[in-house]
């Protein structure tokens, strides 16, 4: 076995000791595209979480046959190459719903309070030289009452209704495939286009496909209203990200949280470093300890699973 880039996953804190008990193992903490088939000679289980297996490269492991994705998203694997050779393709379709949730929590908190701002006026001796008991330098929002849009309603998407709908929001998602329908009361299924324009706050909880990338354009941020704000914790090609800075910038929106960006790590060139009211986090909503180790655990479990024959979440 090969884990060929780990270093997110386990920097320290998050021993690879389960994955050892099953046999022989080589953990590389990164790898650029031009290591990864000289590390991965000889393997017969490649580990990956966001290094590129391209049908190229997975033509030139003729030893591999079984890849486990240390993630819920897999688009950075060819799958159909890989089927085409008859190795399976497992992800993790659960390990950080609660933690991907709360994060988005994090962002909508600190677009409604600016907690951070608050304190750091107060060192700076704001509060003390203040005329009044109160100030506030961005204005102070309540959720009760405000509406969010959810675009995929999956585990993690139904998990944000339910804190929203815990601060007595108002829930509408959109999705292609439409599941049961939670049992909370201030809840609709609403079309994609009716969803920007109704939503206070607009949430993104789906996944990445052909068909779906860049899909917030410039069409649908010119139907949002001017006080919504806009999260992104899914997939950073989901957004026409010159489109979005253009909307930020002309305040046709009141402002942008964003965990994910097209290219990771983001490049200096991109639109939305610049955009105003825009707040862009490393890709980060995933990564608490208990989140990491529940996907060290599931993937220790696909793998036993191959091993004995019953191999569990294949994607292709």
């Amino acid at each position: 076995m090969v884990v060929i880039d780990g270093y997110t996953i386990n920097p320290g804190d998050n021993p690879w000791t389960g994955l050892e008990a099953l046999g022989k193992v080589d953990i590389f903490e990164r790898s650029s595209s031009g290591q990864v088939v000289s590390r991965s000679q000889g393997a017969e289980i490649l580990i990956v979480n966001k290094v590129q297996l391209t049908r190229e490269i997975i033509e030139q492991l003729p030893d591999l046959n079984f890849v486990a994705v240390t993630a819920t998203g897999y688009d950075n694997v060819d799958i159909a190459a890989a089927k085409e050779r008859g190795i399976p393709v497992c992800n993790i379709p659960v390990y950080g719903t609660d933690t991907v949730s709360q994060f988005v929590f994090a962002h909508i908190l600190d677009h409604c309070h600016h907690v951070a701002l608050h304190a750091e006026a107060v060192a700076a001796g704001e509060w003390s030289r203040c005329a009044d008991f109160s100030f506030w330098k961005t204005p102070q929002i309540e959720l009760a009452g405000k509406c969010l849009g959810i675009v995929g309603f999956g585990r993690i998407g139904r998990r944000v209704g339910e804190i929203g709908q815990a601060f007595g929001m108002e829930i509408i998602a959109f999705d292609v495939f439409r599941g049961e329908e939670p049992d909370y009361s201030k809840f609709r299924w609403i079309e994609l286009e009716e969803l920007f324009v109704q939503s206070d706050f607009i949430t993104l909880h789906c996944n990445l496909t052909k068909d779906n990338a860049e899909f917030v354009n410039k069409s649908l941020l010119e139907k949002v209203k001017p006080e919504a704000f806009f999260i992104n914790a899914a997939r950073g090609p989901l957004v026409n990200e010159a489109d979005l800075a253009e909307a930020l910038n002309s305040s046709k929106l009141s402002g942008a949280a964003l965990d994910v960006v097209s290219v990771e790590p983001i490049k200096e060139n991109n639109p939305l470093l610049r955009a105003k009211n825009c707040t862009i986090t490393p890709h980060i909503a995933w990564s608490t300890l208990e989140a990491r180790k529940r996907m060290v655990e599931m993937t220790v479990k696909n793998i036993s699973g191959f091993l004995e024959g019953r191999p569990v979440n294949i994607v292709n």
